[in-house]
């Protein structure tokens, strides 16, 4: 199971004097990526009160697709001002089937952390098993 939530804050730069020209190209090509990705989960990049953000979350059985960390690190590297986090949780990462991750968006970086507030997810969110 694969299970993910997050949202990104598209910046070209962490600077106040952006370039609405190169922000739209640039939230134009992320649109386009989205789009190939063909999810069907939640995955909306939109306009708000003049700033660009994505949202995402979906359930699937593998982590396979859509390709979600990818594409937090093709906002990281088009746009280095954006900032977000992805909450992940996927029985299938060895070592951490347990819990929830968290991608940390950064200054043009993706760092990965144990999200502590809903880890370890057995006992915090499910029971143990009882078979």
């Amino acid at each position: 199971m694969f299970e993910y939530h997050g949202w990104i804050t598209i910046r070209e730069t962490a600077s106040d004097d952006e370039d609405d020209v190169r922000l739209r190209r640039i939230v134009d090509e992320l649109r386009l990526r989205i789009t190939r990705m063909a999810s069907p989960y939640l995955l909306d990049l939109r306009w708000m009160n003049g700033e660009p953000f994505i949202h995402l979350g979906g359930h699937s059985n593998h982590r396979s697709a859509p390709d979600v960390v990818g594409l937090f690190e093709e906002v990281a590297a088009l746009a280095p001002g954006s900032y977000g986090l992805l909450h992940i949780r996927d029985d299938e990462d060895r070592g951490h089937e347990n819990e929830f991750r968290v991608l940390r968006l950064v200054r043009g970086t993706v760092t990965e952390h144990t999200e502590r507030l809903l880890s370890p997810c057995v006992p915090a969110l499910e029971d143990p098993f009882s078979g």
